[in-house]
């Protein structure tokens, strides 16, 4: 019997789940070169930052960063490695290449950051130049071209060969392609090596190169050590304007927005699905980037009650499979149920008019006749007087119930149609009697005028 643990872990640790992912990419053999690479590179980047520190440049250092971003560009070459060997988990239903979209974006900001750090030790150097030490400048500038070239030309890295053709072209490429139709059109020959789109890091590489040899000759002539940091802002305003591209195309894949140049391609697939057979209506959808070169998306499909399902769902899943890999459909029949004017359930025996009573509402023109209070007649269209009590609402004119049986409390005689003169009779017409007043508190939900005048007209 073995010793019960009570505080085991459950997981692993961060540092044993990376050293199990690397043993998993170590065991393929295509990942073999990309580590020799990767060790090279690293001996590389020592040599020159040795080399930049004894030449005091800082055009050198500045062309020294593009090397630790090539080292950037084989890790990403190995995730990307990695990714193709995992499959699909409950926790990444959708695969794990978007592990590679985030490598490529990381590793452009950072080489972005690396410019602006160039830039800001550029300024520096403009108020107060020191000399700068020629004697390794040119060495370290063809051993860092060499090996960036060798590194890029040699291996195939999946995820930056995509980004740098779905990209939008740099400032650098634009200008450089200007140049190239200048030359073609002097020498035709030469269209099929300058006019093609040319590849961004090789690209910059040529140029940081060539900086570095216009900074040495300078210095070695003139001793104008002040080229080197014109040079160095010159390679990291490069390296900006060429990762800028690739940086806002990965973060809008991580943003998931549709691509733009698939959006007329999908609005004619969904046109196509509309007119399907049993298609009634096709709402929600939505389509976004996976990864590099992978459409995923999700989309709504209305079918008349009589479709079949499974052939509607069918071809719905292999018109749109042909641009979109990872599809959810979801497919509901048509409800032809309309929504009620309640919003709250409806009794079982609401139809049913006997098992409910009828209250008859009272007739408007029962309101033209005399009041057997007044003899002003109270009609609907007039509002109710501000000074009366109880008022039920300025619009709604109230309902008047008489019960002849019922008698008015502290008074001494009935309520109901006795004759207006008998009341003018017993001095209770006229405002300022007290009787007056009970008498006008027992109608306090009619709402006619009261009291007469001198000469017996109704006072207002």
């Amino acid at each position: 019997k073995g010793t019960i643990h009570l505080f085991r872990k459950s997981q692993r640790s961060l540092v044993g789940k990376l050293t199990h992912e690397f043993r998993l990419v170590a065991a393929d053999r295509r990942s073999w070169k990309i580590l020799l690479f990767g060790a090279i590179n690293l001996i590389c980047i020592g040599l020159l930052l040795m080399w930049c520190s004894s030449t005091n440049s800082i055009a050198l250092t500045a062309y020294t960063y593009l090397t630790i971003f090539d080292l950037f560009s084989l890790v990403t070459c190995l995730i990307s490695y990695w990714v193709m060997m995992k499959k699909p988990s409950p926790v990444y239903s959708f695969g794990f290449e978007r592990f590679e979209v985030l490598a490529v974006f990381a590793s452009t900001v950072l080489a972005q950051l690396g410019a602006l750090f160039i830039l800001k030790e550029s300024a520096e150097r403009f108020l107060e130049q020191p000399e700068i030490h020629t004697g390794r400048l040119l060495v370290g500038t063809f051993v860092a071209l060499f090996f960036n070239l060798f590194t890029m030309l040699s291996i195939k890295n999946k995820p930056f060969a995509y980004v740098s053709e779905a990209a939008s072209t740099s400032w650098l490429q634009e200008h450089v392609a200007d140049l190239s139709r200048s030359i073609c059109g002097i020498i035709p020959g030469l269209s099929s090596i300058f006019l093609p789109r040319m590849n961004p890091f090789v690209l910059i590489d040529i140029a940081g190169a060539l900086a570095l040899c216009i900074t040495y000759m300078l210095i070695e002539i003139n001793n104008y050590f002040a080229v080197d940091t014109a040079s160095a802002i010159a390679i990291a305003l490069m390296t900006f304007g060429t990762m800028y591209p690739m940086s806002v195309y990965s973060g809008k894949v991580l943003l998931q927005t549709t691509p733009p140049h698939v959006i007329g391609q999908l609005d004619k697939l969904l046109r196509e699905v509309s007119t399907l057979d049993g298609v009634l209506e096709v709402r929600n959808e939505h389509f976004w980037t996976l990864g590099f070169g992978t459409l995923a998306g999700s989309v709504h499909v209305r079918i008349r009650r009589d479709a079949n399902e499974q052939m509607v769902l069918a071809h719905v899943t292999n018109r749109l499979y042909t641009l979109v890999s990872t599809l959810t459909v979801q497919i509901f029949k048509d409800d032809w149920i309309r929504p009620t004017l309640s919003s709250v359930p409806i009794a079982n025996n609401i139809l049913n008019l006997s098992d409910h009573h009828i209250i008859p509402m009272p007739s408007l023109k029962a309101a033209d006749h005399l009041s057997p209070a007044t003899s002003t007649p109270a009609k609907p269209s007039s509002p109710p007087p501000e000074f009366s009590f109880n008022t039920p609402g300025k619009n709604v004119s109230p309902v008047i119930l008489l019960n002849t049986q019922t008698k008015p409390y502290g008074l001494g005689f009935n309520h109901g149609s006795a004759p207006y003169s008998s009341v003018l009779n017993q001095g209770l017409g006229i405002p300022g009697m007290g009787a007056a007043q009970g008498f006008r508190t027992g109608f306090a939900n009619v709402p006619s005028r009261y009291g007469t005048n001198a000469r017996g007209q109704p006072r207002p």
